[in-house]
């Protein structure tokens, strides 16, 4: 009697192909467009939920690079993951899709803004758009934050809970909390590793 065969051992899944030029330019051509009033979570979305190009701790950490590097987070955060993926020319073609087509929307709604900027309907439903803004962005930085609070479940909520009552609550100028909170973070996630 011969010993039952087990079943194949389950494969990882792969990781998706990197992604051409073209992928590049129509995914950040996607995200500038969906994202009116900020692209943070549009771009979360499309690169690790939609695309799967990226995981939510490498979102996070090439993030919180960017909010440190000067210049506006997310265009950063296009030309470091287009360099990433596809060198010189993907740090390129991630900034022109980024920027590109809604710089000229801009100049289109510029102009209407100005000839219709006083209609009181319009400054209603502007009202209505920005609330809708911050309820998104409120979403994003709960999904940013669920890896965090997984993989360091005392460090990180204690660093994060620091810096929102010190800025949003005591109204402490941002650099100075940063010049404490940085080095102190670090210090934590490096004692955390050893």
């Amino acid at each position: 009697m011969s010993a039952p065969i087990p079943p194949p051992a389950e494969t990882p899944a792969s990781p998706p192909p990197p992604p051409s030029l073209l992928d590049l330019f129509i995914s950040f051509s996607t995200i500038s467009l969906s994202g009116f009033g900020g692209v943070l979570a549009w771009s979360r979305r499309m690169l690790v939920e939609e695309r799967k190009w990226m995981t939510a701790a490498e979102f996070n950490e090439a993030y919180a690079l960017c909010q440190f590097l000067p210049g506006a987070n997310i265009v950063n955060l296009s030309v470091v993951f287009g360099r990433r993926i596809r060198g010189a020319p993907g740090a390129v073609v991630a900034l022109l899709g980024l920027v590109g087509t809604p710089f000229l929307l801009v100049i289109a709604i510029a102009a209407l803004y100005a000839r219709f900027g006083d209609v009181e309907a319009l400054q209603r439903m502007l009202s209505a758009v920005s609330a809708a803004a911050a309820g998104l962005i409120i979403s994003t930085c709960a999904k940013m934050a669920e890896p965090l609070f997984r993989e360091r479940p005392v460090s990180a909520p204690l660093v994060a809970l620091l810096t929102f009552a010190s800025v949003g609550v005591m109204r402490w100028p941002l650099y100075w909390v940063l010049a404490v909170l940085v080095p102190l973070s670090i210090a934590i996630a490096w004692r955390w590793r050893r």
